[in-house]
């Protein structure tokens, strides 16, 4: 699962630094007999547009939701921007005489909470009237590693051999005769004489080949680790999730409230122990039991606490939370996930483990209600 790590205190915090650089060519304003130089009032221009690139740069590195979020509140800044930037540091001037051309890159403190509160006013639901706004309930289960089951590899070998023979037999016999006679006379004699040769050869010629073959193969069988999870007490954490849902400008109502005979935070928890979705019937029961008390949304998530480990800058403990979250729409007959946020990891860093995970958990809660708020704005939901 590829994720986003970030740190539990920049989030937590109010203030941001951001960098932004401008560039402004002044060659219409330069008069015949004027100095080629940028004016005071040509500075200030390109320092305001400087801080503005600034704030833009910020949103854009806090992500795609907030990036529309500023293009909705980017008059708002321009009128007053003392509101929502604190303070301006000048990095670096150059003024360019041949070009015409001055640059300017600044360095600002940003008020995050005006710039939040400056979005969530510019929003659907913070224009609707009080009576107007929607309500919304949420459940978010903190869990942690209980058991983690790993199977070996399930391997299967196979050879398959074979072999051919052949071979051929030849028979060869050979048989030679051969036969001298002779006669000779002499004294009143006749002497006649011979001799008769045999010869008889038996024979077999043999030749024989073999051919072995051999065939070798399988296959390994892989198994996914099983893994259960306990539950972590987080009822802390509401206060968080109400905090940032009802600043964003919903009517947040917690789960607990509206629990029903079919619709129980209990069955959700169930669920999360096992793994990472929820069970059809508890899908089911969690919209008829918003349906029921006219909730039309709800935010479902997780938070993931890994173990701890010693920072390496600071020595203190360690700790990492991985969140996944989204809001359900039960308007329709059919509910949908509108908004969805994750796996994003956040860290916090404490002298106890204990301490560590509650600052991991805090920063989780804030930014994933913090980035589910931003983007129900941009969509425009109420």
């Amino acid at each position: 699962m590829a994720a986003l790590a970030l740190s539990a205190q920049p989030a937590l915090a109010q203030i941001q630094q951001a960098r932004g650089q401008y560039s402004l060519s002044y060659k219409e304003s330069v008069g015949v007999f004027d100095r080629t130089e940028a004016s005071p009032a040509i500075k200030q221009k390109a320092r305001q547009e400087a801080a503005l690139k600034a704030v833009e740069s910020y949103y854009a590195e806090a992500g795609q939701s907030e990036s529309a979020n500023f293009d909705a509140i980017r008059a708002k800044i321009l009128e007053n921007q003392d509101r929502y930037i604190l303070d301006t540091t000048v990095l670096s001037e150059t003024d360019d005489p041949k070009e015409m051309r001055y640059t300017i890159a600044v360095r600002v403190s940003l008020n995050v909470a005006n710039l939040r509160n400056a979005v969530q006013a510019s929003s659907a639901v913070g224009k609707a009237a009080q009576g107007e706004k929607s309500a919304m309930s949420f459940v978010f289960v903190s869990r942690q590693v209980d058991s983690a089951k790993s199977y070996d590899d399930r391997v299967y070998k196979r050879q398959d051999e074979g072999a051919q023979f052949s071979g051929s037999a030849t028979a060869k016999e050979s048989y030679k005769e051969s036969t001298n006679e002779g006669e000779s006379v002499g004294k009143g004699r006749v002497r006649t004489q011979g001799a008769i040769s045999r010869e008889s050869r038996n024979g077999v010629d043999v030749s024989a080949k073999s051919t072995v073959t051999s065939e070798t193969g399988g296959s390994t069988t892989r198994k996914a680790t099983d893994t259960t999870w306990r539950v972590l007490p987080s009822a802390n954490l509401n206060q968080t999730f109400v905090a940032k849902f009802s600043q964003a400008g919903y009517d947040v109502i917690e789960a607990a409230m509206v629990e029903t005979a079919g619709f129980k935070i209990a069955a959700i928890e169930a669920d999360y122990k096992s793994g990472n979705d929820l069970q059809p019937q508890t899908l089911r029961a969690i919209a008829a039991g918003m349906k029921e008390h006219q909730i039309p949304y709800i935010a479902l998530g997780t938070l993931d606490v890994g173990l701890a480990e010693k920072d390496p800058q600071s020595g203190l403990q360690r700790v990492a939370v991985t969140v996944n979250a989204k809001v359900w729409d039960v308007t329709k007959p059919i509910p949908r996930t509108r908004v969805a946020v994750g796996p994003v990891a956040y860290a916090g860093v404490g002298p106890t483990e204990e301490e560590a995970r509650g600052n991991a958990l805090k920063a989780a809660a804030s930014n994933a209600a913090q980035e589910l708020s931003s983007r129900m704005a941009t969509m425009g939901l109420q």
